[in-house]
């Protein structure tokens, strides 16, 4: 379905004030750039299976927002989204918050250059990507223990997911997982790999978005200590034998 830019922008502004935020006509503008960007290369590269107007609204650019709900991001200046994809969560975040620094990490080359036109396009600034498996990136010294808060909304296990990413985040920083559907057998089982690593589970906090049935989780999990330098073990292992 095609919808003029005035439609597309005004569907925008009000879904956003569902969450209370009040976009400025640089950030409609941007995130309006942002979907055709995506629409664009989709065409090419396999980005989403989500390009309806109004679904990519809710579902990618509302969904990845709705953290503010829940999460103060005037305490955090700096960000890394894990396995970006198209960019999301980590690029609706810097649209929304100019001054927060943001990393995003992918491992498949064909995203980051996609990510890298989307920052050109969009004219943002203090926002990088890195080419890189998450359990590599965890080693590097410059990005290790490096964020305020790390974000992800890729598709892994709780106990897999908090090994890739709370290397990343300081002492006293917050790592956000986005999970959907009934996750609670799924976080009680990565709480001892939430321990291993550092970090304490804070809570679960549920988002159901306006006027749908579309329901999102926000695994909210604070650092409380440095991770072993054992961790992450190598590109893998996470995955295949997550920590018990």
């Amino acid at each position: 379905m095609e919808i003029s830019r005035e439609e597309f922008i005004g569907q925008l502004q009000n879904s956003f004030k569902n969450i209370d935020i009040v976009l400025t006509d640089k950030m409609s503008k941007q995130f309006y750039d942002f979907y055709n960007l995506i629409i664009e290369r989709n065409k090419v590269v396999n980005l989403t299976s989500i390009t309806e107007p109004y679904d990519v609204i809710e579902k990618h650019f509302i969904d990845s927002v709705a953290l503010v709900k829940f999460y103060d991001f005037s305490k955090a200046s700096s960000c890394i989204d894990i396995g970006s994809g198209a960019g999301f969560p980590g690029i609706p975040l810097k649209i929304v918050f100019p001054e927060l620094n943001v990393m995003l990490l992918d491992s498949l080359n064909k995203r980051v250059d996609f990510l890298n036109s989307v920052i050109i396009n969009l004219g943002l600034d203090g926002i990088s990507t890195i080419h890189s498996r998450a359990e590599d990136g965890a080693r590097n010294k410059n990005l290790r223990e490096k964020y305020d808060v790390c974000v992800s909304r890729a598709v892994a296990n709780l106990s897999t997911l908090s090994e890739y990413c709370v290397p990343f985040v300081k002492v006293n920083g917050s790592f956000v997982s986005y999970k959907s559907g009934n996750i609670s057998d799924e976080v009680t089982s990565a709480k001892k790999a939430i321990e291993i690593l550092g970090g304490k589970l804070e809570g679960v906090n549920e988002f159901t978005l306006p006027d749908s049935d579309y329901r999102r989780s926000f695994v909210i999990i604070n650092k409380v200590k440095n991770t072993s330098a054992k961790y992450p073990r190598k590109a893998g292992m996470p995955k295949n034998s997550p920590l018990q």
